[in-house]
Order: structure tokens, then sequence, then C-alpha cells
């Protein structure tokens, strides 16, 4: 077990929480972390891009000229792919760059995340991250306050408006629940902030 301080949101520590050793210090592995990330990030391709097929463009519904006697090569449609405006032969169509990895390396890559964040002390765990408004200034305030800086996330455990709506203009915070927490958005943060409620929930899931 690891042990960490748990804070208010005022930074004073209110108490301790054990971490599960199985969860965030585990023996890292970069493989499955690389694969999962490059997963998400192929995912996130839109692939747009296709050529017509001379079944999909306009016209050519009939034979140009007859099949004999003109002496120009016979032609069954204006819009094959030889003819200018034609179709397009082996072009390329939408493409899906998604690909599939097993829930085993899935989990590996995650508690490989978590376990960087704990070792890098880029881990935060507060009793409960609730706001009175939803204005900015609060969570500005907030951050301020427990000296935190750069990309951060906040993971609670059930969904807070509040903490939603007063982050959702700062560029640098992004809020998640428990239940979606990944490798991309954790490896990309500077500072991982979790309620210990989340903390809870998030071993688990993952054990």
């Amino acid at each position: 077990m690891t042990k960490i301080s748990v804070k208010n949101i005022k930074g004073e520590v209110v108490g301790e929480l054990n971490l599960d050793s199985k969860i965030w210090n585990i023996e890292c592995n970069d493989d499955a972390l690389k694969k999962m990330i490059r997963l998400q990030l192929d995912s996130m391709r839109q692939g747009t891009r296709k050529t017509k097929t001379r079944a999909e463009v306009s016209g050519g519904g009939r034979k140009p000229w007859k099949q004999k006697g003109t002496g120009r090569a016979r032609q069954g449609s204006i819009r094959a792919t030889q003819w200018r405006g034609g179709g397009i032969a082996f072009g390329v169509n939408p493409q899906n760059y998604s690909f599939k990895i097993n829930k085993k390396e899935r989990v590996l890559a995650i508690k490989t995340a978590l376990t960087y964040k704990n070792k890098e002390k880029a881990l935060v765990v507060l009793d409960n991250i609730k706001l009175n408004t939803l204005k900015t200034k609060e969570i500005t305030n907030i951050l301020e306050t427990l000296k935190l800086s750069g990309k951060i996330i906040f993971v609670t455990k059930d969904e807070n408006e509040n903490l939603y709506m007063a982050s959702r203009n700062l560029g640098n915070v992004l809020v998640l629940m428990a239940d979606e927490i990944n490798c991309y958005d954790i490896v990309n943060a500077d500072i991982l902030v979790v309620e210990e409620e989340a903390v809870k929930q998030i071993e688990e899931v993952l054990k």
C-alpha cells in the first residue's frame, strides 16, 4: 500500500489514504501505454477522403455510340474511367484508422498512466470537490489555494455540474468522472486531482 495525504479545497490535510499498489505503483509497461494512446488518437481521425467510381458519378446512362461500324473503339459509357469526368478506378475511400486491443492491455495501460502520475508526485487527492456556485472565479481560487498550475484534470465520483460549468471556460482544466478516465488525458495532464471516493471507485474497477 502507498499512503497519500487527503486535502480539502482549502489545502488543509484532513486525512490519509492508502492507495492500492497494484494500481498506483505497478511496474510500468510503456508499450501498452503507447499502444493505448495511439488507439485513442487514431480513433479520433476522421478519415474523410473519397473518390467516386463509375457507378457513382452522374451521367453516362446510355451507350455513347453503337458497338460496331463507326471505326472507333467500343464504349459503354461516357463515365467510364478513361473518359474526362468519368469515375476513378481504385480510388481512395473513407478510412477507419481505429484498431482493437484486448481488455488486459487496456487495464495495464491505465494502471501505468496512474502509476506515472503517482511517482511524479502529480497526484492530488481531495476529500470532495463541491462548489457552491458555478462561477469560474471559485475554481480559480481553489487552484491558487492548492498551488496547482499547468494542465489539470479533476476526477469526480459522480456528475459535478458546478465544477464542470465553473471550469469549462478554462482551457487548462478538464473535468472527468471516474468511469471516464483514459490514458491520453491522464498522460497529457500535468496534475491529476481526484476525489477520495473516486479513488476507491477507480480501484474497484481496475482490480
